[in-house]
């Protein structure tokens, strides 16, 4: 079981008009990052990297509704820093949700209760909870002890609220088939989150941490053993193509459009992960960026790159492109 029907439907209505209209790159969703504050700082993390000056912008709400509105996405993502550190974040989703919106709220949940009331409960809406392990990994990942221990307890509050909420857990080459099922029964399983996102870590370049970054062949290895026996149990918030890719069982090129990121510096080049500079809209992104230049064997940054933000939408694409597809994964959603 994975991505919810009516997200589904409404994801492979939004890509048939996008067809219709001739369009070849467009967004499927937005990683809307209103600022770089976090309350932590975790190992595989580099926004807080960023200079006091910069750690103290934020995006005003309309200017994170102009964008999505401009670039014309069906869902947001918002990320961060710690999107919670927003004093507006209740106006900035509300606002989104109104204009139609599937939104993620990706939170380390170490203010999810105290936030809690400033929110309703909405369909459309789902908290997404940072869980990069069982209680020691997940400490350990954020340098901070009870962390893993508040995340869950701010998780059974949310659902008991009636709030939909996933979590969001990255995967590491200290990780082994082992602990990704026991993390993923877990919160499939005890916690009963609706829906859940994994990714293998990718050396983002900012990160302190950068020597338990996964290679390719290690991401593939992980998750096939992982995979086996288990996969369609748990309720994988992915295309049944993508969690193809992450085995090793298929492969895609990136579309890094398909997932761009805007942020205090504007759409980054030429996605969440890589800064190559910045533009002030989503068509002068598309039109002026030099995609040529990136993905496996264009760029050597890109080599170890399976993350979501670029293949996700390769996966979403190719699965439009089939009927059989296109069936397999309207029976895998829910």
């Amino acid at each position: 079981m994975g991505v919810p029907l009516r997200q589904s439907i409404k994801v492979g209505t939004y890509v048939a008009r996008q067809k219709l209209a001739g369009r070849d790159k467009f967004p499927l969703i937005v990683e809307l990052e209103p600022l770089f504050a976090c309350n932590l700082s975790c190992n595989g993390c580099g926004k807080i990297q960023y200079p006091t000056e910069v750690l103290r912008k934020r995006l005003s709400v309309e200017q994170a509704v102009a964008a999505i509105e401009e670039s014309g996405a069906p869902m947001v993502s918002i990320a961060g820093g710690e999107p919670l550190l927003h004093p507006e974040m209740d106006k900035m989703v509300e606002a989104l949700l109104e204009r139609k919106r599937f939104v993620y709220l990706c939170t380390n949940a170490i203010l999810l209760e105290r936030k809690l009331d400033l929110f309703k409960p909405h369909p459309a809406f789902s908290w997404v909870v940072h869980i990069d392990g069982l209680k020691e990994r997940h400490d350990s990942s954020v340098s901070r002890d009870g962390v893993f221990d508040k995340a869950v307890e701010a998780i059974r509050m949310a659902k008991a609220r009636g709030f939909r909420v996933a979590t969001n857990t990255t995967f590491f080459n200290s990780d082994s088939p082992h602990t990704v099922q026991e993390v993923l029964d877990f919160l499939n399983d005890e916690l009963e989150v609706d829906t859940m996102m994994i990714s293998p870590g990718y050396a983002y370049e900012k990160a302190p941490n950068q020597v338990n970054f996964l290679r390719t062949n290690e991401s593939t290895e992980l998750f096939r053993k992982a995979f086996e026996g288990k996969r369609q149990h748990w309720r994988l918030n992915h295309s049944p193509l993508f969690l193809d890719f992450l085995e090793g069982k298929v492969e895609f090129e990136c579309t890094p459009w398909g997932i761009p990121s805007y942020s205090v510096f504007g759409w980054q080049r030429p996605c969440y992960l890589l800064a190559d500079g910045y533009t002030e809209t989503y068509r002068e992104l598309v039109e002026t960026t030099d995609w040529s230049k990136y993905g496996r064997g264009r760029d050597p940054r890109c080599h170890n790159c399976m993350a979501h933000c670029g293949f996700e939408p390769s996966a979403v694409m190719a699965t439009t492109r089939s009927l059989r597809q296109s069936v397999r994964a309207l029976v895998n959603a829910r």
